[in-house]
């Protein structure tokens, strides 16, 4: 069966970091060609775009409350995305979710969980003292 897997969370003091990351699972799926986002949703929430990386030109996109904190990469040797974290906050809590399109979304509608075909189970990710 066709999955993503998310890995890499866990519980991190604040300004603490932690790196995620986002395989393929059951099917031969070369992440390269698809566009890879990064996704959270905390305990009564919606779920909220974190960050894309573009399989068309490799740009990356950030929500602005993660900017400067968060950064997106793809490694095709062992087709995994990651997201690297840091200087966490206690708002980053949520379970973080990667996800992939089959068509780029772009800068208009990256954070658009309707673009995206799978998803992951995802990871929880607690930032507290």
């Amino acid at each position: 069966q066709e999955q993503l897997v998310e890995s890499g969370g866990g519980l991190v003091q604040p300004g603490g970091s932690l790196r995620l990351s986002c395989a393929a699972s059951g099917f031969t799926m070369d992440l390269d060609y698809f566009a890879i986002g990064w996704f959270r949703q905390a305990p009564g929430k919606e779920r909220e775009g974190v960050s894309c990386v573009s399989s068309s030109d490799g740009s990356t996109f950030y929500a602005d409350s993660v900017k400067g904190r968060f950064t997106i990469s793809r490694d095709n040797a062992k087709n995994t995305v990651y997201l690297q974290m840091n200087s966490l906050k206690p708002e980053d809590t949520a379970v973080y979710y990667c996800a992939a399109a089959f068509f780029d979304p772009g800068s208009s509608s990256w954070y658009d969980v309707y673009a995206y075909n799978y998803w992951g189970q995802g990871t929880q990710v607690t930032v507290s003292s």
